[in-house]
């Protein structure tokens, strides 16, 4: 069984994504920016994270999320997505994704999109 590792989608709230480090800091979570996909079209990022194994976090619940139902419907390799909204409390949004990394494995998520709160 191998262990969530996220990839943070470029415009997501960089407090929550260091927050969480701290909280988890053995977590394997990057970012596009770190992952040389700064800027990239959605559609990228998605097979990216897709090719690595990594599920996207993001705050895009439009284009994001239709680019990855998108994938789903044309039964391509899917990063797994999770949807954080923008106006989310930041200390949930941490508790909650770390709670996804601590109590899943990488394994159960295929071709999913999950919206928070959980």
């Amino acid at each position: 069984m191998s262990t969530v590792r996220y990839l943070f989608d470029e415009d997501f709230n960089g407090r929550i994504v260091r927050g969480l480090r701290r909280r988890a800091p053995r977590l394997d979570a990057q970012t596009v920016q770190t992952a040389g996909l700064a800027q990239a079209p959605d559609t990228d990022v998605l097979q990216w994270a897709a090719t690595k194994g990594r599920v996207l976090v993001s705050h895009d619940h439009r284009t994001m999320r239709a680019h990855a139902e998108e994938r789903l419907r044309l039964e391509l390799p899917m990063a797994d997505l999770v949807l954080v909204p923008q106006e989310y409390p930041i200390g949930r949004a941490i508790d909650d994704l770390a709670l996804i990394a601590e109590a899943t494995t990488a394994d159960e998520w295929d071709g999913k999109i999950v919206f928070l709160p959980l």
